[in-house]
């Protein structure tokens, strides 16, 4: 699982979030982590929403992914959650730095009233 979240995310930096093991790019990428009977994967809830019908075999919520042990991992499957996951993040930070380089609308009304 490791290996596959770090080569469809190469540039995520890895840290441990809510106890388990998180990769992160301009916010959480993904969190995983091993349970007595699956593995539990945590895209978040637009991660599991894209690819619903993709992992309609599978137990899932909101925002996670049970993998029972007895199957063999989908790492197809959970490398492109991560990379739509990585581009949506990306996406949002380029929005947000977009946006603070922008000056608010009143602002420039009150300079040109100001003149």
């Amino acid at each position: 699982m490791r290996t596959t979240i770090r080569r469809a995310a190469p540039d995520a930096q890895e840290k441990i979030s809510y106890r388990i093991p998180t990769f992160a790019l301009c916010g959480n990428l993904v969190h995983f982590a091993a349970y007595e009977h699956h593995i539990g994967f945590y895209p978040g809830a637009s991660g599991v929403k894209e690819f619903a019908r993709e992992l309609g075999s599978y137990d899932f919520a909101k925002g996670s992914v049970q993998f029972p042990h007895d199957r063999a991992l989908p790492l197809d499957l959970v490398a492109k959650i991560v990379r739509f996951r990585h581009a949506e993040n990306l996406a949002r930070n380029a929005l947000k730095a977009g946006a603070k380089h922008r000056p608010s609308r009143g602002g420039a009304q009150r300079k040109a009233r100001a003149t």
